[in-house]
């Protein structure tokens, strides 16, 4: 008795669960204006990436931090890259990797980190890397490449790449 009861409430629910709607999916949401379009320029010279890599690794050393940091032109090309003494070998790779995203994307790796987490889809895109660390740099309003810092938390990486992207020389 109790199967066919519960049969029988199913069978009368069943017309509340196919008219139940599925969540909003984010992805369905279509812009008015391109996300994050910034055109791609000239890519940095090598003196402004050592530059900037000089104000990164400054910053770490002032911190104790052993940070690996790289910078890339506007095509994602490496330009500049400084490991510190005891930085952890794994994040040279890493380091690269997020300036390299930070280029190919136009915009901070925090973005693809934050968007990682609700948004599934976007580990699937191709050569992403979904941690804070990587900026685009951006000069009148042209991507000239990107710079990306790895050895310590994702939060320490960030600190150290924006100390570099602020000491862009001019």
């Amino acid at each position: 008795m109790l199967h066919k009861n519960l049969i029988l409430a199913l069978w009368v629910c069943l017309p509340v669960f196919a008219s139940a709607q599925a969540p909003a999916n984010p992805g369905d949401v279509v812009p008015e204006k391109m996300p994050f379009d910034i055109p791609y320029g000239p890519a940095i010279s090598l003196a402004r990436a050592e530059a900037m890599l000089n104000a990164s690794v400054t910053e770490a050393k002032n911190r104790n931090w052993k940070i690996n940091c790289a910078v890339m032109d506007s095509g994602g090309h490496l330009v500049s890259f400084k490991r510190m003494d005891g930085g952890q070998i794994a994040s040279i790779d890493i380091a690269l990797h997020k300036a390299r995203t930070a280029v190919k994307f136009r915009r901070d790796t925090k973005i693809l980190e934050i968007a990682i987490q609700s948004n599934a889809y976007v580990a699937t895109l191709d050569d992403v890397i979904a941690s804070r660390g990587g900026l685009p740099i951006v000069e009148a309003d042209k991507l000239i490449g990107g710079i990306g810092c790895s050895g310590g938390t994702g939060s320490q990486d960030e600190v150290v790449a924006k100390a570099g992207l602020a000491a862009l020389p001019k």
